[in-house]
């Protein structure tokens, strides 16, 4: 009996090795760049505010600071604000929900600041996890109920009420915190970790504008009609690729509708026999079946075992169920037909490129 239960207990470890193998076997990367560990965004529809704070975790690290956990719970709840306002000021002719973009952060920090998450996590006491469901419901009904009854004394009071909702689900922010040693305002922590959001640009790729024209890209989660500068899909790519090999990493939006997008295999692949991409994006796009669902972060460049390039990326959605611990590879197909927009590091763009690009 005791011999068999080894046999199994060899057999088994022999499958979990040649398991791991044939996994590490899948991909060899080339190129990989630091980057926090994953983390989960759980339920809520903040994708944009993990993808953009792993960037800038990667771009901390780059720049020698130190490996920083940021609060996405922070940029989140100052977003919100922003978007009440827009929408009252558009008197509820604007879009107001979970959803945003990379440049939100960035005008977060621009605003506010940068706050670690051992200082705001967004989880109340008695909170194990991130659930916005209640949260998003109440936000919406009282900020509609607010336009719809807007007055003078609504104009006067609706901030801190509303601030008063962002306090009991994510908990009230602090105005300074202790980080090794060093009291920090928000906008004092930017300041330390060198981060200024005018050295990041966000590039997209439709037909509809010109190219290389800033262009207000819509996408229902741009609420903040930012500017996106518009180059040909082959220029983005580039800039893709010039980036990871200059050691900055890319915020990457788009398309994750695709069955052929699966995190549990931690892959994602399109048929390479599109003929013409700007083209399939531009349908696509128009008749809605390319959407702007989920944000990510590019921290590498991987070769599968026919040496088809992939990009190694980091999603926000935990490590269990993941082939690869929380990241996927996103072939080149996928990436030409599927993205939507990305956020760089200008010193990563081509020359070449920056030369065509409609100054401000």
């Amino acid at each position: 009996m005791k011999k068999a239960i080894l046999v199994l207990f060899v057999l088994f470890v022999f499958l979990q090795l040649a398991h791991g193998q044939k996994k590490d076997e899948k991909f060899k990367n080339i190129i990989q760049i630091s980057a926090n560990p994953v983390e989960n965004q759980q339920k809520t529809g903040t994708c944009w505010s993990f993808a953009t704070s792993s960037f800038l975790e990667s771009e901390i690290l780059r720049k020698g600071k130190g490996e920083y956990d940021l609060s996405e719970m922070f940029f989140v709840r100052q977003a919100y604000l922003q978007k009440a306002k827009k929408y009252l000021l558009y008197h509820g002719h604007a879009n107001f929900g979970e959803g945003g973009q990379a440049h939100d952060v960035m005008n977060v920090i621009r605003e506010f600041g940068i706050m670690p998450e051992s200082e705001y996590t967004g989880k109340p006491i008695n909170t194990e996890i991130h659930d916005h469901g209640k949260m998003e419901e109440e936000l919406i009904r009282f900020i509609a109920k607010t336009n719809n009854g807007f007055n003078k004394k609504r104009a006067e009071e609706w901030e801190e009420q509303f601030n008063q909702i962002l306090d009991t689900y994510l908990g009230k922010l602090p105005q300074e915190f202790g980080i090794k040693g060093q009291t920090y305002s928000p906008l004092g922590f930017t300041a330390f970790l060198a981060i200024n959001p005018d050295d990041y640009l966000e590039f997209t790729s439709f037909t509809h504008h010109s190219f290389y024209e800033r262009i207000d890209l819509e996408i229902p989660d741009n609420w903040s009609h930012d500017k996106y500068i518009n180059v040909p899909i082959k220029e983005l790519v580039e800039i893709i690729d010039s980036s990871l090999y200059r050691g900055y990493t890319v915020c990457w939006d788009g398309d994750t509708s695709e069955k052929s997008f699966n995190h549990r295999s931690g892959i994602a692949t399109l048929d390479s026999g599109v003929a013409d991409y700007p083209t399939a994006r531009q349908n696509t796009f128009l008749s809605r079946e390319m959407t702007d669902d989920h944000l990510m972060h590019i921290t590498g460049i991987a070769e599968d075992e026919n040496g088809e390039q992939f990009y190694r990326t980091k999603n926000s959605w935990g490590t269990d169920k993941s082939e690869y611990e929380g990241y996927l590879y996103m072939s080149v197909p996928y990436v030409k037909l599927k993205t939507i927009a990305i956020l760089v590091h200008k010193n990563a763009v081509p020359q070449s490129i920056m030369n065509k690009i409609e100054r401000p």
